[in-house]
């Protein structure tokens, strides 16, 4: 086992966190400590684990980066950086950064090279065309995509992240990792591998082989998209038989790497929203924090916060919002979830082998369904109840009663 077996992420988008400006700025607000406020919080959830989205100098939202080496002037400065990362180690909370690197913002210097160069020169190599232009990941020209199968990308790559992790952070999330696909990324993470050995490196990929992304690219984990979807529409299409395919496929991802379990992110509406049924959100959280895997607790689900992800400008203002400076300002309205995950997070810590354990399917109806867990000598039943009367169903330790929209664990 390494050590992110015994992680629970908090996943935090520092620019909305903080309510820093939409763009760029020429001076610096030393923000950074708004998050470290948050430090104790996240221990007393039960987690360990901070999850940023990204801290580089950017245009605007993060994800158009400028300076993969400087702290974004609307977070802070290294200054500021190092005292998270030191606040957090002093807690026995890991770091993970977010590393956009399948694209850039289109003034990054790296792109300015390009256009100066053309297609055909050594700095236009840099980066993907579409004839005379540069390429825009996913249709938007003002993000830029890199070539990573190019080694001189691939050192700049591993430059920076090896730059980071020798500055005290734990491993990475690689942005959009299934854009160029995992044997661009084999080398890059060989190489980081090389010289931190313990790093722990997570790839966002939405579908497809996660197994087969695992192994050819080298990375420990992927975001685990198909239990998301999975758990949200068979919850709210009252189906437990969607639920209980992907659980197969989770499990055999489960059976050679630990993927990352989550039920809201930054890029996706929040769980709270998402479902139709509120009575839901119990069970949903349930499966985020007994399941097998990594889990990812997106900041603010664990207070019932909502926020719709939506098409167009600022589409993701709803799921980025900014916090209060401390714990102290949140509103009372979230304490019952609070208490639930709180909970929900000890079951997690009392039984540690379910990182890592094999679940089967034993009952499963439209609105019915049990979980069985097994991890060498140690099992447990998850049992989920949609319906809207009570029902007993097979526990490992004998019969669970489950009342109306309910969970159980036996």
């Amino acid at each position: 086992m390494g050590w992110a077996d015994s992680v629970i992420w908090w996943h935090c988008y520092p620019l909305g966190f903080v309510d820093a400006e939409r763009t760029a700025i020429d001076h610096t607000e030393h923000r950074l400590g708004r998050i470290a406020n948050w430090l104790d919080y996240v221990v007393e959830l039960g987690a360990n684990g901070l999850l940023m989205a990204p801290v580089f100098a950017s245009a605007s939202h993060g994800y158009d980066t400028l300076d993969h080496f400087r702290i974004d002037p609307r977070l802070g400065d290294d200054a500021d950086f190092d005292d998270l990362v030191a606040r957090a180690r002093e807690r026995g909370v890991r770091v993970l950064l977010d590393g956009v690197f399948n694209h850039v913002g289109a003034g990054h210097q790296i792109v300015r090279r390009a256009l100066a160069g053309g297609p055909a020169s050594a700095d236009g190599a840099w980066i993907r065309w579409v004839g005379d232009y540069p390429r825009g990941f996913e249709g938007n020209l003002d993000l830029v995509e890199l070539d990573l199968a190019h080694p001189p990308v691939q050192d700049y790559v591993v430059s920076v992240m090896t730059h980071w992790l020798d500055r005290g952070v734990d491993g990475w999330r690689l942005d959009a990792a299934y854009a160029p696909g995992p044997d661009a990324w084999r080398p890059i993470v060989d190489r980081v591998r090389a010289a931190h050995p313990d790093a722990w490196l997570l790839a966002e990929v939405i579908h497809g082989d996660y197994a087969d992304f695992v192994a050819r690219s080298g990375v420990d984990s992927v975001t685990q998209y198909e239990l998301w979807k999975a758990t949200w529409s068979s919850l709210n299409d009252h189906n437990l038989h969607e639920l209980a395919w992907t659980l197969g496929r989770h499990a055999a991802f489960g059976a050679s790497f630990r993927p990352l379990t989550f039920i809201s992110n930054h890029d996706v509406t929040r769980i709270a929203t998402k479902l139709t049924d509120p009575r839901a959100l119990p069970l949903a959280t349930a499966l985020l924090l007994l399941l097998p895997g990594v889990p990812s607790i997106y900041a603010g689900d664990e207070q019932g916060f909502t926020g719709e992800k939506t098409d167009g400008p600022r589409g993701d203002d709803a799921v980025r919002p900014p916090f209060p400076a401390d714990p102290s300002g949140l509103a009372p309205f979230g304490r019952d979830v609070h208490e639930l995950y709180q909970r929900l997070v000890a079951l997690r810590r009392n039984h540690p082998w379910l990182v890592s354990a094999a679940p089967t399917v034993r009952v499963v109806t439209n609105d019915t369904m049990t979980i069985e867990l097994a991890g060498g000598d140690q099992r447990l039943t998850l049992a989920l109840n949609l319906s809207e009367a009570p029902v007993e169903l097979p526990g490992t330790h004998g019969p669970l009663g489950v009342g109306p929209f309910g969970w159980a664990l036996g």
